[in-house]
């Protein structure tokens, strides 16, 4: 392998094209690589390997694998060695590759310690011309970031259980408030309305996903049966700050004036809010009484009885719900106690709001850092956009790509992996990470890489479903060239796994989809054989690669969806791709029910 006269390819003929540099392209490749002899002696290494484990060619090279790399005395999992020994003896004299589950195995660090590695790995026999094993190829893809976030997510859904284990508490013992009261009065009329109201209050709760579905639910709703006139959520941010919802009766005041208050201040939200005390005002008297500002509340309100009660969750004060009314009246037992009973679950219903919408934010983060920036190549103009679902955690498994390909061409990749979790987020970074190195090593045809992938995803035991679209276009002018037809034109080449089909857009505004036979999505058994679809590319043609979440309507035909964007997309024929992106995510999405991916190709014309 050091010598790159043996890993040169040669051509006879008088301007056949120049010998391919073996060694620079396996030295290159972005996965790491290592070739052994029979006897598991390292012949040579790529920079991957040598990135990943922090050690030089000349460490590596002549010695045997296990001497260089030992497992520590006490790790975790002692049979690392054993399992890839076993692999690597099993390529050897079966002749067949052999694909290992995930494994730990750990790496020395410059301390003289070890640090916990997880790693994917494919030992190939290389076969002689009498089809023994002359030299066995070890990949080795290290996925400790993947298995790492994958218990993350399995803390996150404990600590969810426990979340729900406590809103199941503080309903039990809203419960049970509820027929003390129902008991107290059972003889009067509206306290049994108000207690109905309670116990409906909590089905509506479970459905609310941000604090102004919480105000509505809690105080127009709610609230109502008590009599109430109008009110708001407030909802403490840092230590100097509330932030205030205000329901749609309270049409007199200015939103913007009480959109904020200083934590500190004297109004009831805000000394509720603070001081963890409940503030009853019976009247206009002793509301005018508690603080100069009051006057301006009153004016702008015509409530003259006001409340405001903490929301507290265990000993964390989240802010106060305040509840006004136009007429005066004080404030009997039984009616505290129902307020409290309010106060409680709208706490309990604002604290998993928050905890949700930072869920959401982290993992939209997470999503994001993965879908990196296309490589722009010669001859093309990408773009590409992501949207996450709005009823989702904003995390799923949609995914855009565009890569040069070790032949020249430029690699697009559209897919989608099934679920709306971290799991399907965790599952894409997987399949997108392997698909990328397949299709760089492999240097074949998109139905070749997809059948790679499958074999890959079998053998490390990848139990998911996803839908996906590789292609391949050259452009003139471009290493290697078109692989048939018009030199002078761009070309496509394409295999659909199951994904809505591309959309191609002509210079001149007509569009069409670009709909194959069928092919089953990944995933599914016993594999089918696919086939690659080619065409010629206009100069000035567009290509509009995309998700479901773009064509797919609950109450519309999957067709009717993906007509308007084929009618769209013509109309945007010639708009630069990042406007296009833009316009044409502007006319077909209002609120996404699912997530988008987005890749749009422009031919230079």
């Amino acid at each position: 392998m050091s010598d790159g006269r043996a890993m040169s390819g040669t051509h006879g003929a008088a301007g056949a094209e120049p010998p391919t540099d073996y060694v620079r392209l396996f030295r290159a490749t972005p996965t790491p690589y290592a070739v052994l002899t029979p006897d598991l002696v390292v012949v040579d290494v790529n920079d991957a390997l040598l990135a990943a484990t922090g050690r030089i060619r000349e460490e590596l090279v002549g010695r045997d694998i296990f001497a260089l790399f030992p497992v520590p005395a006490d790790a975790p999992d002692p049979t690392g060695e054993t399992n890839l020994r076993a692999s690597l003896i099993r390529a050897r004299d079966t002749g067949r590759p052999d694909a290992m589950p995930l494994q730990r195995y750990d790496l020395p660090d410059p301390d003289g310690g070890f640090v916990a590695r997880w790693w994917s790995v494919v030992n190939v026999p290389v076969l002689d011309e009498r089809g023994r094993t002359a030299l066995l190829l070890h990949r080795t893809a290290e996925v400790t970031e993947v298995v790492e976030e994958r218990a993350r997510v399995e803390a996150e859904r404990a600590r969810d259980e426990e979340l729900r284990h406590r809103v199941e508490s503080v309903e039990v013992d809203l419960f049970a408030r509820a027929q003390e009261l129902r008991s107290a009065l059972a003889a009067e009329a509206l306290a049994t309305r108000q207690l109905t109201t309670l116990a409906d209050l909590a089905g509506q709760l479970a459905g609310c996903e941000t604090v102004a579905e919480l105000t509505e639910v809690v105080i127009d709703r709610g609230l109502a049966a008590l009599g109430a006139d109008g009110g708001a959520v407030a909802v403490r941010h840092g230590d100097d700050d509330l932030h205030l919802t205000l329901t749609d009766s309270l049409a007199g005041l200015d939103r913007q004036r009480y959109a904020d208050l200083p934590l500190r201040g004297p109004l009831p939200a805000s000394v509720a809010a603070l001081r963890d005390e409940t503030v009853l005002l019976p009247d206009r008297d002793t509301s005018l009484a508690w603080a100069d500002a009051m006057a301006d509340v009153l004016a702008d309100t015509g409530l003259s009885r006001w409340a405001a009660l903490p929301l507290r969750v265990g000993d964390r004060l989240l802010g106060s719900l305040t509840v006004g009314w136009r007429a005066p009246q004080p404030f009997p037992r039984h009616e505290v106690d129902l307020l409290a009973a309010f106060a409680a679950q709208c706490a309990q219903t604002l604290d998993r709001i928050r905890i949700h919408q930072a869920q959401r934010q982290t993992s939209e983060t997470l999503q994001r850092s993965l879908l990196t920036e296309p490589v722009q190549r010669h001859g093309l103009s990408v773009a590409v956009r992501y949207h996450p679902a709005a009823e989702h955690e904003q995390v799923g498994g949609d995914w855009y790509d565009a890569f040069p390909a070790a032949d020249g061409a430029t690699t697009l990749v559209i897919g989608d992996v099934t679920g709306h979790d971290r799991r399907a987020l965790a599952e894409m970074a997987e399949i997108r990470s392997t698909l990328r190195g397949l299709a760089y090593v492999l240097a074949a045809s998109p139905a070749e890489i997809l059948a790679g992938l499958e074999r890959v995803l079998t053998g490390l035991r990848v139990s998911t479903l996803a839908s996906a679209v590789v292609a391949h276009v050259w452009t003139p002018g471009q290493p290697g060239g078109p692989p048939s037809g018009d030199p002078g034109r761009a070309r496509l080449r394409w295999c659909n796994a199951g994904h809505p089909p591309p959309v191609l857009v002509t210079p001149d505004g007509t569009a069409r989809l670009l709909a194959t036979d069928p092919h089953p999505l990944l995933g599914v058994r016993p594999v089918r054989p696919r086939r690659n679809h080619e065409l010629p590319l206009d100069p000035g043609s567009t290509l509009v690669f995309y998700t479901d979440g773009l064509v797919e309507r609950r109450e519309d035909p999957l067709d009717q969806g993906l007509e308007r964007l084929r009618s769209a997309a013509g109309r945007l024929a010639g708009v630069p791709v990042e406007e296009f992106c833009d316009a044409l995510l502007a006319e077909l999405v209002d609120v996404p029910s699912d997530d988008i991916a987005l890749l749009v190709v422009r031919v230079a014309g």
